[in-house]
């Protein structure tokens, strides 16, 4: 058993203590003793109910060796019996000393708070209770872990971490997936999902509208300053081409001699200009959404409202996209959870040792 140096930046509580003083070598011996002595007990106890039991008579008698199995349960387990009678009575007076011994030194506010906190000792003194002793025994090695004793290897503890990781992960998967399975059924065969659909729509349409609002002004007004040009452009030559594609004001102008073919041709570069104009002027409020004013409200701001306020009861498509968003929700999320994270680190561990 090696001493760990505690590290810098985080202090131990029993940084006070010195290690070096005779109480402090006292206190360790005894709790090195105890975990000692209870985990021998629970060993004891464990063979003791295996070998008096049916399997174990099946197993001696497959081995060929019932007279050992006699031989233990005629002389070792009245033995074991007594032992383990003569330990509950050390667990008993072991627990009066260490109380009157917190009472003296005054180790809590209260004199009869220490059953209270040390009530998984009290509770493995009841026979059928034998395994928190088991509980104890990780308690003191802990405390010894804190004051910088490596009571169980660094290996060990990795893998006991890891095991532990693997069964926590295991139990939440299964939670997960049955809460998921839970849910699809619920959107199959209940129609209340609808109404809960419409809850959350109501509930997130402002929400919805800043969103929608912000996603229009970022990125439709970006391409429609980047494309203003050339939509005017396009827009006065559509008007300037609609007027030449316009017979009767051709006629008319035809009628007027000398001048009528050039005023054929500035009606054209007016009706352009024109055009150019008006796309520039229709444009500007959705490409400079941050100019408008009060005479010039936020165009994206209120088709955001408009589209906000469509009903989903009565809309088929919407309802059945809502439905396909939540469904494909839930599959992703089950595709992740049913990945195995302590597979991807054996791999790994594997991988490396290669």
């Amino acid at each position: 058993m090696s001493q760990n140096s505690m590290p810098q930046n985080k202090k131990s509580k029993y940084h006070h203590v010195n290690p070096n003083s005779w109480s402090f070598k006292l206190f360790l011996i005894y709790d090195i003793f105890m975990v000692f002595i209870i985990v021998f007990n629970l060993f004891c106890l464990c063979m003791n109910f295996f070998l008096m039991s049916n399997l174990g008579s099946w197993f001696f008698n497959s081995i060929h060796l019932p007279d050992v199995l006699s031989f233990y349960r005629e002389h070792l387990h009245p033995w074991v019996i007594t032992t383990e009678a003569w330990f509950i009575i050390f667990l008993i007076v072991e627990l009066l000393v260490r109380w009157a011994i917190a009472i003296i030194n005054k180790h809590h506010q209260r004199w009869f708070f220490f059953p209270f906190i040390h009530w998984y000792e009290i509770l493995a003194i009841v026979p059928h209770l034998r395994f928190l002793r088991l509980f104890r025994a990780g308690v003191i090695a802990y405390r010894l872990y804190e004051m910088g004793y490596q009571i169980v290897p660094s290996a060990w503890q990795k893998k006991a971490l890891f095991y532990y990781r693997v069964v926590m992960e295991e139990l939440s998967d299964r939670v997960v997936l049955t809460v998921l399975d839970g849910v699809r059924h619920e959107l199959n065969t209940s129609t209340t999902h609808k109404d809960l659909i419409s809850n959350v729509v109501q509930h997130h349409r402002e929400l919805f509208t800043q969103v929608l609002a912000e996603i229009l002004q970022e990125n439709l007004s970006k391409e429609l300053r980047a494309e203003r040009e050339l939509i005017a452009k396009n827009v006065g030559q559509i008007v300037s081409q609609a007027i030449e594609d316009t017979p009767e004001l051709t006629q008319l102008l035809r009628l007027v001699p000398i001048v009528g073919s050039r005023i054929e041709q500035q009606i054209q570069s007016i009706g352009q200009r024109l055009g150019e104009n008006i796309t520039q002027g229709l444009i500007s409020p959705l490409a400079y959404p941050n100019t408008s004013t009060a005479q010039k409200p936020n165009l994206y701001l209120d088709i955001s409202q408009r589209i906000s306020r469509i009903e989903i009861e009565n809309n088929a498509q919407l309802d059945e996209l809502v439905r396909s968003a939540v469904f494909e929700s839930l599959e992703a999320i089950r595709k992740q959870v049913k990945v195995k994270q302590w597979q991807q680190i054996m791999q790994e561990q594997d991988q490396a040792t290669e």
